[in-house]
């Protein structure tokens, strides 16, 4: 048996922001490789599949890249769906280049299934979007974070050259992120906006500057972190959210299949 590798894209973390194709091919899947964020219940999806937790938290790897890739290999010679379930996007930060490496030379079919990656989730979550109008007409997807034995990536002068940008795995070097934005050319009076397990109940945001972020960055945030920099970034005030329907569809009192019959 040679089987089918989909690399998908689990979104921010919110199980209910999963798209249909991605939760159809959990619901089909003879084994899943996870990563670390993807949320429980996401996982859960996949009811008859075998579950293989292979992900990383701020640099702490649980299970290396090479065997990553070697475990999809052989599990495509023993299964028909094999799913790799990636947080956000497999195309934006997702390794997924090294993954499909792997498979294409291995001979092995594959297809990538995308997700809402985290920048987007955070911008709704503040109800501020990443492009204005006549103000913010470009933004940048950067990460100061490289692999091993590579040459510095120059995120910093993209990230300038930009009207705005999201920093992703930043903060865990909040300090070198500050610094190195400022040497590159970026006001140290930038507003940041800090947020945390975007999408989901425990949400958490935080505004400063691009000066200040060290000394916010120093008090512990729990959870994915994602920084948004900008001039569009600056507090103002947000209305209550309703939190519950980042935890799950609510049914507001009718039965799920009243609420399918009215979908439908």
């Amino acid at each position: 048996m040679t089987g089918t590798v989909y690399l998908v894209g689990a979104g921010p973390g919110a199980p209910d922001l999963l798209t249909l194709r991605a939760a159809r091919l959990l619901a089909r899947a003879d084994i899943v490789f996870h990563d670390a964020l993807v949320h429980p219940d996401t996982v859960a999806l996949a009811t008859d599949a075998i579950k293989v937790a292979v992900g990383k938290r701020c640099g702490r790897h649980a299970t290396s890249q090479r065997r990553i890739e070697r475990y999809l290999v052989d599990a495509a010679a023993k299964h028909a769906v094999v799913v790799r379930l990636k947080g956000g996007d497999p195309m934006l930060f997702g390794r997924a280049q090294d993954e499909i490496a792997a498979l294409e030379a291995a001979g092995i079919d594959y297809q990538v299934v995308p997700g809402v990656t985290a920048a987007l989730a955070a911008a709704a979550e503040i109800g501020t979007p990443l492009t204005l109008r006549g103000q913010v007409r470009s933004f940048a997807f950067v990460t100061p974070q490289t692999g091993v034995s590579q040459p510095p990536s120059g995120w910093a002068e993209a990230a300038r050259h930009a009207d705005g940008a999201a920093v992703y795995m930043g903060m865990c070097e909040a300090t070198r992120v500050a610094r190195e934005l400022i040497a590159a050319g970026t006001p140290a009076a930038t507003p940041v906006a800090i947020v945390a397990s975007a999408s989901l109940a425990e949400s958490n945001v935080r505004y400063t500057t691009l000066g200040e972020l060290p000394a916010l960055a120093a008090r512990r945030v729990a959870g994915p972190v994602l920084l948004l920099v900008g001039p569009q970034f600056r507090a103002h005030p947000r209305p209550a959210r309703n939190a519950g329907n980042r935890a799950g569809l609510q049914h507001r009192g009718r039965s799920p299949a009243r609420e399918v019959a009215l979908i439908a």
